[in-house]
């Protein structure tokens, strides 16, 4: 099996500091991207920049602000992105593929399955598929945030070797190198902790809206999936290559998961929960460690209103995310019986489809 590598280049990699498309930086990474393609590698490049190209063209003086006018810029942009690709792949020998996605796509498991096998198929016909979020008909707050999310969720559906993040910097640093000169670059990152995420600051670029912490975010989401992250630079031919090869210039995100089923990936990452249950140091023990299912004992509070089947997200004492899992009752009917031993449920609902509210086999951990 061929090895299959997801590329994410941010729209700082791909525009001038003021806008507008650098078709010297397409050209180059569409190279770089071929070159992979020449060692055997599926490549499948997930692009932002869009806006960024677009709203010169549309006669925006600098980045809009309002939604409509940024949709507008997209809407230019994206044409002008993908005939950037398409003549630049071209001189490599590779078709190209447009696919455009939104959160709400993720959201439906009909819908996810059915671009997997258009993907599938665009990759066994040597076609180069281009994933962007469609930002003409997105919302504000359903946005991936510079495509970051996007390429975690693709890596992770497609069953990805390696997600390589290309950035302006050349990893995560301890400070900021910019204005620190005593700042260190982590090579390496075995878990993603609160401290990693402290190091992380906000967006780098005027016409980017993502920021290492964006790109953090997608490093967790995809390591969860069992899929390795590279976060860093790739400015020089061969670049590319080696950070695939694993001596890239930026730094690593190991993990030791082994690949999600694609139901625990909608679940734990597409999904959208309805509700909150809060729950007690027994059922956290229970959920994390014991590999057990949640019982209505254990939970403390329920916030959200939600049907048996709806998906909900699961806190503990302190309001830390545990996980999210698919619950088994009616929120009217959970607040009846929360904090109640198994003994006592049926007789205070009568029959019940399962005691549990949250079976183990539909529940993923995301602490």
């Amino acid at each position: 099996m061929a090895t299959r590598i997801v590329v994410k280049i941010g729209s700082s990699s791909l525009t001038g500091p003021e806008g507008g498309l650098n078709r010297e930086a397409v050209a180059f990474f569409a190279a770089e991207l071929a070159a992979l393609r020449q060692d055997g590698c599926e490549v499948l490049l997930v692009t932002s920049g869009a806006v960024a190209a677009g709203f010169r063209g549309i006669g925006y003086p600098s980045r809009p602000k309002l939604l409509h006018e940024k949709q507008a810029a997209a809407a230019v942009g994206q044409v002008m992105l993908m005939q950037a690709y398409q003549e630049a792949f071209a001189e490599h020998g590779l078709p190209t593929a447009q696919i455009l996605l939104t959160r709400t796509d993720f959201c439906s498991r009909r819908a996810m399955n059915n671009a997997m096998m258009t993907v599938e198929e665009l990759l066994r016909q040597g076609a180069v598929p281009v994933f962007n979020e469609n930002d003409t008909v997105s919302v504000d707050e359903l946005k991936f945030g510079d495509n970051d999310t996007l390429s975690a969720l693709v890596a992770n559906l497609m069953k990805a070797s390696r997600l390589l993040v290309l950035t302006d910097m050349d990893g995560l640093y301890s400070g900021d190198p910019r204005k620190n000169p005593e700042a260190v670059r982590f090579s390496r990152v075995e878990e993603i902790t609160p401290e990693i995420y402290a190091y992380a600051g906000g967006a780098g670029s005027s016409v980017g809206t993502g920021g290492m912490r964006s790109k953090i975010d997608a490093a967790k989401i995809a390591t969860r999936g069992g899929v390795p992250v590279f976060i860093g630079r790739a400015s020089e031919p061969g670049d590319l290559r080696l950070a695939a090869a694993g001596t890239g210039k930026g730094t690593y995100f190991d993990t030791t998961l082994a690949s999600l089923p694609v139901k625990k990936q909608w679940l734990g990452f597409m999904s959208t929960p309805l509700g909150s249950l809060y729950v007690d140091d027994g059922a956290v023990e229970a959920l994390l460690h014991g590999g057990h299912s949640l019982l209505p004992v254990g939970v403390k509070r329920i916030e959200g209103s939600f049907h048996s089947g709806d998906v909900v997200e699961v806190l503990g004492p302190d309001a830390t995310l545990l996980g999210r899992g698919i619950v088994n009752y009616d929120d009217t009917q959970l607040r009846s019986i929360q904090g109640l031993p198994s003994r006592e449920i049926v007789p205070k609902l009568g029959e019940v489809h399962r005691l549990e509210v949250i079976h183990r086999d539909e529940w993923i951990t995301l602490r």
